[in-house]
C-alpha cells in the first residue's frame, strides 16, 4: 500500500459574491477531487487547537500527524532547518519577509501593499538578502535567504518576542504593528533606506514590478525537536513542496524533500513537476509515503483574488491529482490518498483562520459509487469530524471504519 497526501494550502474559503455566492471550491470545475469525494470518505477536520494561532506550520504538523500542542516550537525554526541554519539552544530564529511599503511617508506612516514584494524570486531576493547581510550580520543577528520573499533571521542569545504577521494587515499603515523590540524596528527603518533606491529594485520598478523595499520580522521560535516518521508510522517519506517550512518539517521529521526545479510556491509554480516527483518517489525510488503541497491557494486568499484562488484550485486537480492518480492507477498498486487544506485563507479577509477543514480520504481498493462534490459544505453534510486534526493521520493509514466524532 502506497500512501499520499495533497494538500492545497488555504484552499477553504468562504461563500463568495463574486462567486455566485459559492466558495473557490464549489465554483472551481475539479472533476477529480469530485469523483475521489463520491468513491471514498467526505469530512471535516479541525487541524488547528483553539489555543493556538491558525498558521500553515501548526495546521502542516497536524496534518503530517504531530500533535502540535506537544511538538510546535514556533515556524521560523522549521524554514531554518530547511536552508541548513545550525541552530544553538540559546538561538531564535525568525521569519524575515522582503516586503512592499509605500516610499512617500515617514517609515512608522508607510502602507504594507504587499507580503510577497510580487513574489519576487529566489534569484533577485538573494542580491537584495546580500545588501542586508553586508548591513546587518553580526555576532548577535545572522541573516539567510530562503526562498522567494521568505527569509531567515537568528538572534544569538535572543528571545522569544511576538510579532505580527505582514500578511495579516496588507492595505494598513505599520506603526501599530511594528515591532517593540527596537533593535528589529532600527533594522526594519534602515532596511528601507538600504533597499529601496538598490539597483536591483529600481529595475523592478521600472519594469512595473513591487519592489521589496523593506524587512519584516514575525514567526519567532527556538530549535525544533520532531520525532522520526518512520519511527512513528513505518513508513518512508518523502514531502514535495517549493515553500521552506514545509521542507524544514521534513528535515526535522527525517523526511526526503527533494528540490522541484520551477517549484515556487506562486499561482504559475510547476505543478506537474511536483506531481512527477511523487510518482516518481512512489514507484521508483521506494518511497511508502508522499505529502504533496501546494501554496498557490493561500498565496492567492492573502492576495485577495478569487478568480485566482479558483484557478489554482483547478490547476491542483488537473495537474497534480489527475497525473498522480493516473500513475497510479496503471502501475496496479494499492494505494490511499488524502486531500484537503491545512487551513481556510478566505478572499474576504485575506488571511487565515482556524474553522475545520474539509477531507476526502480515498483507497483504491475500497472504492464506492456515490455523487459527490467536494467542498465545504458537502463534506460538512456528511456529519464526519475529526476534532483532533492531528488524529487523521492515523484515520488515514489504519483507514479506520469508526467516526472519530
Amino acid at each position: 500500500m502506497k500512501y499520499i497526501v495533497v494538500l492545497g494550502d488555504g484552499m477553504a474559503d468562504e461563500p463568495i459574491d463574486a462567486l455566485s455566492g459559492m466558495t473557490p471550491l464549489q465554483y472551481a470545475k475539479i472533476p477529480v477531487m469530485d469523483e475521489l469525494a463520491g468513491r471514498g470518505e467526505l469530512g471535516m477536520v479541525k487541524t488547528v487547537p483553539d489555543s493556538m494561532k491558525p498558521g500553515s506550520d501548526v495546521a502542516n504538523l497536524s496534518v503530517l500527524g504531530y500533535d502540535p500542542l506537544t511538538n510546535y516550537s514556533g515556524r521560523s525554526p522549521l524554514e531554518a532547518l530547511s536552508v541548513g541554519v545550525q541552530m544553538k539552544p540559546d538561538d531564535v530564529i525568525f521569519r524575515c519577509n522582503l516586503v512592499t511599503l509605500t516610499e512617500a511617508e515617514p517609515y512608522e506612516e508607510k502602507t504594507i501593499i504587499d507580503h510577497s514584494a510580487g513574489e519576487i524570486s529566489t534569484e533577485d531576493a538573494d542580491i537584495l538578502m546580500d545588501a542586508v547581510r553586508r548591513a546587518f550580520n553580526s555576532e548577535e543577528f545572522q541573516f539567510y535567504t530562503g526562498t522567494s520573499y521568505r527569509h531567515i533571521t537568528v538572534w544569538s542569545g535572543g528571545s522569544v518576542v511576538e510579532m505580527i504577521p505582514p500578511h495579516d494587515h496588507l492595505g494598513q499603515v505599520i506603526g501599530q504593528f511594528l515591532p517593540e523590540e527596537q533593535a528589529f524596528r532600527d533594522m526594519m527603518q534602515k532596511s528601507f533606506d538600504i533597499l529601496n533606491n538598490h539597483p536591483l529594485n529600481l529595475q523592478r520598478a521600472a519594469q512595473g514590478k513591487n519592489k521589496a523595499n523593506s524587512l519584516w520580522f514575525w514567526g519567532a521560535g527556538t530549535k525544533p525537536a520532531l520525532g522520526s516518521f518512520r519511527e512513528k508510522t513505518g513508513l518512508k517519506g518523502t514531502v514535495i513542496s517549493a515553500v521552506d517550512l514545509l521542507k524544514g518539517i521534513a528535515v526535522g521529521a527525517g523526511m526526503a524533500a527533494p528540490a522541484v526545479e520551477g517549484a515556487n510556491g506562486g499561482l504559475h509554480t510547476n505543478y506537474e513537476g511536483k506531481a512527477q516527483a511523487a510518482v516518481r518517489a512512489l514507484l521508483e525510488e521506494g518511497q511508502d509515503f508522499v505529502y504533496v503541497h501546494v501554496e498557490a491557494p493561500d498565496e492567492m486568499g492573502h492576495q485577495g483574488s478569487a478568480d485566482n484562488k479558483v484557478l489554482s484550485i483547478e490547476y491542483l486537480d488537473s495537474r497534480v491529482i489527475a497525473p498522480i492518480k493516473e500513475a497510479m492507477d496503471a502501475s496496479k498498486e494499492a494505494y490511499r490518498m488524502l486531500i484537503l487544506p491545512d487551513h481556510p485563507t478566505p478572499v474576504r479577509l485575506r488571511t487565515h483562520t482556524a474553522d475545520p477543514v474539509p477531507y476526502i480520504l480515498y483507497d483504491s481498493t475500497r472504492q464506492q459509487k456515490k455523487l459527490s462534490r467536494y467542498s465545504e459544505q458537502e463534506a460538512a453534510a456528511t456529519g464526519i469530524f475529526v476534532p483532533e486534526g492531528y488524529r487523521l493521520m492515523e484515520r488515514f493509514l489504519e483507514l479506520e471504519e469508526t467516526n472519530n466524532g
